[in-house]
């Protein structure tokens, strides 16, 4: 994907290829928006490893590693936040 400006909600898909292609084809949802790409939490079904605490895998990909899919009308919150 193109650099483009992302906003908290926004769900991209993950792309095989580069860096992050072990996590290909997984959705994350941007919940900060970054000059490079967005850091946001990972949508998964079943058990994933990368899944420790409270049900949530964070990471941070970069523009060239994920494609644009929509918004969410709602996204998870820490409780800290709620």
């Amino acid at each position: 994907m193109e650099k483009r400006e992302l906003e908290i909600g926004d769900v991209l898909q993950i792309t095989p290829e580069g860096d992050q292609g072990h996590w290909g084809g997984m959705l994350i949802v941007c919940t900060e928006p970054k000059s490079w790409g967005c850091q946001g939490y990972i949508l998964h079904t079943g058990d994933f490893p990368a899944v420790r605490f409270d049900g949530v895998a964070y990471r941070r990909v970069k523009f060239e590693d994920m494609e644009y899919v929509g918004q969410l009308p709602w996204i998870r919150q820490e409780k800290e936040d709620e």
